[in-house]
């Protein structure tokens, strides 16, 4: 199996991916970004089709911000014990715009999204509007971070 599938729409893809992309775009309409003006939102499923969705919450003191994946994420954590995440959409537009923009997650995001895969044992398909306008679906959070860091650099 292809490690990324791209798709010119979400009509393109199977139902739950485009339901999934529908929830992240109504979490866009929580985000705080006063700043950037760049709101973004995420969701996630669950092994048993729960939803739970973040978006992006920004402070003028820029290191404070945090990012829509990991506040669904975090969400998640702290209400789901016991269940899988199966996938994540993330999308993205600017404030008063209608249209999507490329929302590719951030290091960071990344990051912990494969903390999260690792610590579930099975993957999670990350979908996002990459450059270029075409949906990309990746069958794994790592196959976008090929050299994560991770708990076995830590052991000694």
């Amino acid at each position: 199996m292809k490690e990324f599938q791209e798709f010119n729409s979400p009509e393109d893809m199977d139902a739950a991916c485009r339901y999934l992309i529908h929830r992240a775009k109504e979490a866009t309409q929580h985000a705080y970004a006063p700043y950037s003006k760049f709101m973004v939102g995420a969701a996630l499923m669950t092994d048993d089709e729960t939803i739970v969705s973040g978006a992006n919450v920004e402070n003028a003191s820029y290191p404070l911000c945090m990012c829509a994946e990991r506040v669904a994420l975090y969400a998640f954590a702290s209400q789901h014990t016991g269940k899988k995440i199966t996938m994540i959409a993330v999308v993205a537009h600017k404030r008063n715009h209608k249209e999507l923009v490329s929302a590719c997650s951030c290091g960071a995001c990344r990051q912990v999204m494969l903390e999260f895969e690792q610590r579930q044992d099975s993957p999670i398909q990350v979908i996002m509007l990459g450059p270029g306008g075409k949906w990309v679906k990746s069958e794994s959070v790592a196959a976008l971070v090929p050299f994560g860091f991770d708990r076995s650099v830590l052991e000694v």
